[in-house]
C-alpha cells in the first residue's frame, strides 16, 4: 500500500506540475515559480481537499533535490573564474552578505520575531538565485555583456560564502549562543576543509572520471558519478558537516574534470526531476492563512532586498572601480532570493529553531523578487540616465576621480609583474601549510582509534603519540620543504626589491643573503609552533619530540630531492589538471 500511495503522489506531483509549467513557460515567467505554484495547488492548506498523503517521502526526495542543485551549481563553479572575477565580486558579495544578514536581523527584532528567527531571516536575504539570475540574462540575451560577467562573478563568491553560512547557523542552532572565536574557528576549519578537498579531489577525481570514460559508457559513466556525488556527501556528514557543502565540492572538483560537458549533459535530466519536487515540496508548505497574518512583514522584506541589494551589490561593484551605470546594472541585477534561500529556511525548520511562519514568508518574497527580477534589470539603463541627470556636476566629477585614481594605483608593467609573482607564491605557500595542517588534524582526531589498533605492540600511550605525531611529521615534509622553498624565493625576491645599493653600499647582496636565509628560517619556527598547537591532543613528550623532529631533520636532508620531485609531480598534475579542462558552459 506504500508502494502504491508513493507512485500515486508522485504521479500527481508531475502531471500537475507538468500543466502548471507549460502555462509558466507560455507567459514567459520562470519555470521556478510554476514547480512552487503547482505544490501550493495540490498541497494540504490548499481546498478542498489534499492530493498528497505521503509527505516524509516527498520531502525524502526533496533533500535529494537539494543535493542534484547544490552539485550542478559546483559544476557550474570555475577555480579559474574566481581567479578572474577580481576585486569587484569580492568586495560585491562581502557588503552584499554583511549588509542583507543585518537588515533581516533587524526587521525580525522590529516585528517582534525570536533572534534565530531574525538571524535565519538575515541568512535567507543575503544570497541571491543563480537559477534565476541566469536564465533572466538568457532570456534578455545580455549573458555576454560585463555587467552580467560581474554578476557570474558575484555568484560564484555568494555560493563559496553561502555554505559558509550554513556551517555557521547549523553550529549557533546547535549551541545557542554565537562568540567570535566559535565563528573564527568554524570559518577556519571549513576554509581547511575546502582546501584539502579541492586540492586532493582535482588531483584524483578528474583521472578517475578520465579513466571511466576510456569505456565509452554513458551509464558507467554516470554511476560513477553519482557514486561519487553522494559517498562524497556522506563523508562529509560524518565529519559534520552540511550534506549541501558535499554535494557543491564534489561538483566544483568534477568541474575541473575533461569530461564535464558530458557529466552535466548526463547529470541533467536527474537535476530536472529531483530538483522540481524540490520546489513542489516548498509549495507545499505554503499555507494561505500564513501569507495574509504576514502580508505586511513580506512587503517590507521584499522592499528591503530590492533596495539593499541594489545598494550594497551597486556600491560593492563601485568601490572597486567600476563605472556607476555597470554597478547599478550589477545591483538590480542581484535584487533577489532563491533556492539557498529555500535550503537555509529548510535548515532553521530541521534543526527546530524557526518559527513555522518563517518558510512560507521566504517563498513568498522569492516569489515576489524572482517577478522583479527581469524588470529590474531593464530598469537599470533608464534608472542611471535619469540618476545622472539630478547627480550634481561637483559630485560627479569627485566619482570619476575616484575611478581614475582607482586605475592609476594599479600596478604597471614590472610592478604587476612582480606583484603577482608574489600573490602566486603566497597561494602556494598557503596551499601546502594547509595540507600540512590538514595531516595533522587527521592525525589527532583519528590518534585514540590508530592507538587501540597498535595497543598489542605498543601499549605505553606516550610512545603511541610519539609514532602518530612523528607519522603526520613524515607525511609532512614534502609539503613544508615545499613551503620553505617558496617562503625562501619569496625572500629574496622581497629582499631584492627591499634592500637597494644606495642604501646597504657594498654590503648590498650580505645583507640580502641575510634577509633571504632569516625569514624563511623564522617562518619555518611559526609553523612548528603552528603545528604543536594544533597537535597539541597527541604531541608526545619533550624527550620524543626532540628524537622526531631529529629523525625528521635526518630525513629531510637525505631524501630532499626526492621529496622535492614528489612534490613537484603533484603540483605539476594538480596544474595540468586546471589548465587542461574544458571550460563549464553557461546556462
Amino acid at each position: 500500500m506504500h508502494a502504491i500511495s508513493f507512485i500515486q503522489d508522485l504521479a500527481v506531483i508531475m502531471l500537475v506540475a507538468g500543466v502548471v509549467t507549460v502555462l509558466f513557460h507560455q507567459l514567459k515567467q520562470p519555470v521556478v515559480l510554476g514547480y512552487i505554484a503547482a505544490g501550493f495547488i495540490i498541497g494540504p492548506h490548499t481546498p478542498p481537499f489534499g492530493l498528497i498523503h505521503d509527505e516524509d517521502t516527498i520531502k525524502t526526495l526533496a533533500e535529494l533535490g537539494v543535493i542534484f542543485l547544490m552539485f550542478c551549481l559546483g559544476l557550474e563553479f570555475s577555480l579559474r573564474k574566481l581567479f578572474k572575477v577580481g576585486a569587484t565580486a569580492f568586495i560585491a558579495a562581502f557588503l552584499e552578505i554583511m549588509l542583507m544578514i543585518w537588515i533581516g536581523y533587524e526587521i525580525g527584532q522590529f516585528f517582534g520575531w525570536s533572534t534565530m528567527d531574525s538571524l535565519f531571516l538575515g541568512a535567507i536575504l543575503a544570497i541571491s538565485s543563480t537559477t534565476i539570475i541566469v536564465k533572466a540574462l538568457n532570456d534578455l540575451k545580455m549573458k555576454n555583456q560585463r555587467f552580467a560577467q560581474l554578476i557570474f562573478g558575484v555568484l560564484i563568491v555568494e555560493d563559496i560564502l553561502g555554505i559558509g553560512i550554513i556551517a555557521l547557523l547549523s553550529g549557533i542552532a546547535v549551541s545557542g549562543t554565537v562568540s567570535s572565536g566559535e565563528v573564527f574557528s568554524t570559518v577556519g576549519k571549513l576554509s581547511l576543509f575546502m582546501i584539502v578537498a579541492l586540492v586532493i579531489g582535482i588531483l584524483l577525481v578528474p583521472r578517475l572520471l578520465a579513466y571511466v570514460a576510456k569505456f565509452e559508457s554513458n551509464e558507467v559513466l554516470l554511476i560513477t558519478v553519482l557514486g561519487l556525488c553522494f559517498g562524497f556527501c556522506l563523508l562529509v556528514v560524518k565529519l559534520e558537516y552540511s550534506m549541501v557543502l558535499g554535494a557543491f565540492l564534489i561538483g566544483a572538483i568534477m568541474a575541473e574534470s575533461k569530461q564535464l560537458a558530458k557529466i552535466e549533459h548526463l547529470i541533467e535530466p536527474i537535476r530536472d526531476l529531483f530538483s522540481a519536487i524540490f520546489f513542489v515540496a516548498i509549495g507545499l508548505l505554503i499555507d494561505p492563512r500564513i501569507l495574509l497574518d504576514y502580508a505586511w512583514p513580506i512587503a517590507v522584506i521584499t522592499v528591503a532586498v530590492v533596495l539593499g541589494k541594489m545598494l550594497s551589490c551597486g556600491l560593492g561593484a563601485f568601490i572597486a572601480g567600476n563605472d556607476g551605470k555597470t554597478s547599478l546594472r550589477v545591483g538590480m541585477g542581484l535584487s533577489q532570493i532563491g533556492e539557498f534561500s529555500f535550503i537555509i529556511a529548510a535548515l532553521g525548520m530541521t534543526l527546530q529553531v524557526t518559527s513555522d511562519f518563517l518558510y512560507p514568508v521566504a517563498v513568498a518574497v522569492s516569489a515576489i523578487t524572482t517577478l522583479l527580477t527581469p524588470y529590474l534589470i531593464r530598469a537599470a539603463d533608464p534608472l542611471s540616465h535619469s540618476l545622472a541627470r539630478f547627480v550634481p556636476t561637483r559630485m560627479a566629477r569627485l566619482l570619476g576621480m575616484y575611478g581614475e585614481w582607482l586605475r592609476s594605483i594599479q600596478p604597471q608593467g614590472q610592478g604587476a609583474l612582480l606583484a603577482s609573482m608574489i600573490r602566486k607564491i603566497l597561494l602556494q605557500v598557503s596551499v601546502n601549510l594547509a595540507l600540512v595542517v590538514a595531516i595533522f588534524f587527521c592525525g589527532a582526531y583519528f590518534a585514540e582509534r590508530i592507538g587501540d589498533y597498535f595497543s598489542e605492540w605498543v601499549a605505553e600511550v606516550g610512545q603511541q603519540k610519539a609514532w602518530i605525531w612523528g607519522a603526520s611529521l613524515l607525511l609532512s615534509l614534502p609539503f613544508l620543504i615545499a613551503a620553505y622553498r617558496k617562503l625562501k624565493a619569496l625572500s629574496m625576491l622581497l629582499a631584492e626589491m627591499g634592500v637597494k645599493p644606495e642604501m646597504a653600499g657594498r654590503h648590498t647582496q650580505r645583507v640580502r643573503r641575510v634577509i633571504a636565509e632569516v625569514i624563511p628560517l623564522l617562518s619555518l619556527m611559526v609553523i612548528f609552533l603552528l603545528i604543536a598547537l594544533l597537535s597539541a591532543s597527541m604531541l608526545p613528550t619533550h624527550e620524543w619530540l626532540l628524537l622526531i623532529v631529529l629523525v625528521a631533520a635526518v630525513v629531510a636532508a637525505v631524501l630532499w630531492r626526492w621529496f622535492i620531485r614528489v612534490h613537484t609531480r603533484m603540483q605539476i598534475a594538480l596544474l595540468e589538471t586546471l589548465e587542461n579542462h574544458q571550460e563549464p558552459s553557461e546556462h
